[in-house]
């Protein structure tokens, strides 16, 4: 999956040079973009990537989905020049990067559709991570084992939801799998299982619980009511100058003109 994205993504800048007749001018530095990082931002790096390409065709865009802590790394070393986040900085990381929120994304906690448990506290969904509650009928479903399905160690989207839980290291996970979508198509076919994903990346494959309550959903995470939410960042080297194509990716994620499309990528915009 990671691989194919990103052949996708650059076939695309492939073919919108090819439209306009070649690269155009400047050495093959300037006019290009590599961003890293992040699976769960595909949907939204995509969709901006692929617009940013319409109006400057000149640019070849690529996205390689490594993972958050492999982004970060990425723009710290160089062979990035953004790269691409869904967990805040730790503190050793703040000291030579810099993180600007691109948005916020609720992390959905998701079951199979034959789960009949549509709600969950977030003391109990900590309880069943840290394997403290093992069966789906002391939380109101069938009598059936409960299957924890998460991501590997690195994952931003995991960082967060145990960061959020306060559960890091703590997590039995049964599975731990390397993207969103093995997530999603793991839960969807397994009746026990439980996983956590972007909301951005969830499909009716799976069902969305509750959290205290409150669905996810633009207000509940912009008010702060859905808890499991965290951010989407851009990650960038201090005292570093972006290339000009670079910066004109930047400026254009974080424009007036970029939120609309944002907002149909699943996510919602930080400004």
């Amino acid at each position: 999956m990671k691989k194919s994205f990103l052949l996708t993504l650059t076939a695309v800048a492939g073919l919108s040079l090819a439209a306009c007749g070649g690269g155009g001018g400047g050495s093959a530095a300037e006019q290009s973009v590599k961003t890293n990082g992040s699976t769960s931002m595909e949907k939204v790096i995509g969709t901006l990537g692929e617009s940013f390409m319409q109006t400057n065709s000149d640019i070849t865009f690529t996205y390689d989905p490594t993972g958050s802590s492999a982004g970060i790394k990425a723009a710290g070393d160089g062979t990035a020049d953004i790269g691409l986040a869904s967990r805040a900085l730790k503190e050793e990381e703040e000291s030579t990067l810099e993180a600007t929120v691109l948005a916020y994304d609720a992390i959905a906690v998701v079951t199979n559709p034959d789960n009949p448990v549509q709600d969950l506290s977030k003391d109990d969904l900590a309880a069943i991570y840290k394997g403290e509650i093992t069966n789906w009928k002391d939380l109101g479903g069938s009598d059936l084992e409960i299957v924890i399905i998460g991501r590997e160690a690195g994952s931003g989207t995991r960082d967060g939801f145990e960061s959020i839980l306060e559960i890091e290291d703590q997590a039995k996970y049964r599975q731990e799998l390397t993207s969103t979508g093995d997530v999603i198509s793991t839960v969807s076919s397994n009746e026990n299982a439980i996983g956590y994903a972007s909301l951005a990346s969830v499909s009716d494959e799976v069902t969305v619980l509750d959290i205290d309550g409150v669905t996810p959903s633009e207000n509940t995470v912009l008010d702060g009511s859905y808890v499991m939410q965290r951010p989407f960042l851009m990650v960038t080297k201090k005292g570093a100058e972006l290339s000009e194509a670079a910066k004109a990716f930047f400026d254009y994620a974080t424009s007036e003109e970029a939120k609309e499309l944002i907002l149909k990528a699943g996510v919602f915009p930080a400004n």
